[in-house]
C-alpha cells in the first residue's frame, strides 16, 4: 500500500485574504515530509502566488493507494 499524507492547512497571502484546507490528502514518496517541505509542495501545486504564511496542521501520514500516476 503506498503512503498519503492528510493534514489541515491555513494560507494567509501577503495582498490579503486566506484560504483553508480541511483533511487534504496529497501522494507522499517516502514515509514523512516535514511541515516546510509540504507547504511549499501545497503552494507550488496549486500554483498560488503573493504567499505570506503557510500553517500545516493535524497532520498524520496514512497507508492508501496514489491517486496521481508518477
Amino acid at each position: 500500500m503506498d503512503k498519503r499524507v492528510q493534514f489541515d492547512f491555513e494560507i494567509d497571502f501577503s495582498n490579503g485574504g486566506g484560504l483553508q484546507g480541511q483533511e487534504f490528502r496529497l501522494d507522499l514518496h517516502g514515509d514523512d515530509i516535514s511541515d516546510e517541505e509540504l507547504a511549499k509542495y501545497i503552494v507550488e501545486d496549486m500554483r498560488l502566488l503573493m504567499v505570506g504564511e503557510v500553517r500545516i496542521l493535524n497532520k498524520k501520514i496514512i497507508e492508501e493507494k496514489h491517486k496521481r500516476k508518477l
